[in-house]
């Protein structure tokens, strides 16, 4: 079903079980557990039998997919998902998900058809409605489902007093998109013709006055205008004659009206260009993976009789994705480190793998992680990826005193056989016994001289050798008293000279880790801070998106007369402007922040890590 991360026909995403209860089918989510890329999701909703699925399969460049059907029976059951490479966006997967016609009369359960549209609202990015014929009030009245949604969908888990709910939900609502199918009509008022935006805002106009008539005319009305800050509208004619609309699945572009292949084409690309990715409050980009996250939690909720709850799904999902990114990243750390690391190496190049490795492995964090505003599960990747670092570096340095004694034992294999059958022991065999070791030492470091640990080897070998040497030179009755203390002397000399060299060698790779632990603080504060500044930036845009069409909405409230509602939205601009304000001052002390708990968590780690590398040579 699925090609490189890509499906080749849609698959159910959304069902009901045998207890007659939504579920998430098993199938779907194992897809989207593979798209680790964002994506942007279109949902289509609308009565059955008005053609979604059509639209849906032309979105996918298909002509067939979604099942059309071409009967009165509703073919769609639940919600299917086709995900396909995005056609403008790289590096984006776009999710098509077809819902369940609503109204079907003989499902008998509306509150069904409810959760169905409120999770198409929940998980999409651009909603489509579907309807037939034209905009009027009988149609504003089928979408009754728009003036539940404040009912069965909760933005904030605590709301205050004075807040604005609408605010809320515009903006983590996806734009409308009203597409209306086989529309006969001509685009004018009066005389002058309009766009078919005009068309729909015109439809969406209130009326003045209080009475209970008059407020059940405004309500879907008023909700379409407060939930949505972005509405746009199609108008499509019918694509064939009666008799080919049967057959749809089975015509060509060329069987289709030329009117109509030109506004399906517009809409694509309308939804092509302007649907964005999904995001959540705070203006979180998701993916794949968290879309079929976030579909379990909203569905948990609905299981068990709760009001889905965008901010306690945020909590929920951010747990999931946050564990997972961990794993991720670090499983994907030690695969490069192990792929590119050929021990023993010298301690830079290693460094250089790591950073290599590190750098890919935030970044696979940061494309996972959620919602991890403390940091907490960056600084664990942080500990963990320098805790499997440190143990390469002991690696390392373990391989390179193998490769070291290796070369020891072969280069002083003749000092030591002469040392055992006691050629040494002679009149004037301390001197022999002196150059062979300096010549021998010195052919050592030639053929060591790029092993990290050579000469801390040859110290601990040279200790050794102290008590022989000195054993050798009592027996060397050529050499007066004078000249034997001298050469003890000597001898003591080499060995604190030969353990400087390896305390420096120690220092080297000390301050190699202090470099790199440096450059790690640096690495994961620049990615969590051009992170962050990403979902800034879209909050803002989404902010802006709210007050704009709070503005609008002022306008035509004052336009229609309606004093005291206009009067109302300029509190709720009011209060929007003062919490964008707010906003915007806290982020120097977020990137404080983030800098403080990166910077403590390397002091943790760094003081483990040298002493590991420390402990690896003692032994």
């Amino acid at each position: 079903m699925a090609c490189g991360g890509f499906m080749s026909a849609p698959v159910c995403f959304i069902e009901n079980d045998e207890k007659g209860q939504l579920c998430v089918r098993k199938e779907a989510k194992d897809i989207l557990d593979g798209l680790n890329e964002p994506v942007v999701v279109v949902s289509v909703v609308g009565l059955y039998r008005t053609g979604k699925s059509y639209l849906m399969n032309r979105l996918a460049g298909q002509q067939s997919g979604f099942a059309l059907g071409s009967t009165i029976e509703s073919k769609t059951k639940g919600i299917w998902m086709w995900c396909v490479p995005h056609p403008y966006k790289e590096g984006h997967t776009l999710v098509l998900l077809d819902t369940e016609g609503l109204g079907d009369v003989r499902k008998g359960d509306e509150k069904h058809d409810t959760w169905i549209f409120c999770l198409a609202v929940l998980l999409s990015s651009s909603l489509v409605y579907n309807s037939l014929g034209v905009i009027d009030n009988t149609a504003l009245e089928k979408l009754h489902y728009v003036t539940e949604l404040t009912e069965n969908i909760r933005v904030k888990a605590k709301v205050g007093q004075h807040e604005d709910k609408s605010a809320d939900f515009m903006c983590v609502f996806p734009s409308f998109v009203w597409a209306v199918r086989d529309f006969t009509l001509e685009l004018k008022i009066g005389n002058e013709p309009i766009t078919s935006d005009e068309y729909l805002e015109s439809a969406l106009t209130l009326k003045s006055g209080c009475s209970p008539q008059t407020e059940q005319y405004n309500l879907p009305r008023r909700c379409l205008r407060h939930f949505f800050a972005v509405r746009k509208c199609f108008v499509l004619p019918r694509p064939a004659s009666p008799q080919n609309m049967r057959r749809m699945e089975e015509l060509t572009e060329k069987d289709l009206e030329s009117e109509f292949l030109e506004q399906a084409n517009t809409f694509c690309c309308y939804i092509f260009d302007s649907a964005d990715p999904k995001t959540v409050s705070g203006g979180r980009v998701i993916t794949g993976t968290a879309l079929g996250n976030l579909a379990e939690v909203y569905i948990e909720a609905i299981r068990s009789g709760k009001i889905p709850c965008l901010e306690n799904a945020v909590v929920s999902l951010a747990k999931i994705q946050n564990v997972r990114a961990v794993e991720e990243a670090l499983q994907f750390y030690m695969t490069e480190m192990l792929s590119m690391a050929q021990l023993p190496m010298r301690p830079e190049e290693l460094s250089d793998i790591h950073k290599i490795a590190e750098k890919k492995a935030v970044e696979v964090f940061i494309s996972m992680s959620f919602n991890d505003n403390d940091q907490i599960y960056q600084q664990e990747l942080m500990a963990k990826i320098y805790d499997e670092y440190q143990q390469m570096c002991q690696q390392n340095q373990e391989e390179s005193i193998k490769q070291c004694k290796a070369v020891l034992r072969e280069v002083f294999d003749t000092l030591e056989k002469g040392v055992f059958d006691g050629s040494f022991l002679r009149s004037g065999g301390y001197r022999q016994y002196r150059d062979m070791l300096r010549h021998l030492t010195n052919d050592y470091r030639a053929r060591t001289h790029s092993q990290i640990m050579s000469e801390e080897v040859l110290s601990k070998f040279l200790k050794e050798k102290e008590d022989i040497g000195n054993m050798i030179l009592q027996a060397d009755q050529s050499l007066s008293e004078a000249e034997q203390e001298k050469e003890v002397q000597r001898l003591k000399n080499e060995i604190l000279e030969q353990r400087q060299r390896g305390l420096e060698e120690q220092n080297r790779l000390q301050k190699r880790a202090f470099k790199d632990m440096q450059r790690t603080h640096k690495e994961h504060v620049n990615q969590i801070i051009r992170q962050m500044e990403k979902e800034q930036l879209r909050m803002r845009r989404d902010n802006e998106r709210v007050l704009e069409a709070k503005l609008r909405e002022k306008d035509a409230l004052l336009r229609k007369g309606l004093q005291e509602q206009a009067s109302q939205m300029q509190r709720q601009i009011d209060r929007l402007r003062s919490e964008m304000h707010k906003e915007e001052k806290s982020k120097p002390s977020i990137v404080s922040r983030i800098m403080d708990g990166i910077g403590a968590t390397a002091e943790l780690i760094l003081p483990g890590f040298v002493s590991r590398g420390l402990s690896a040579v003692s032994k």
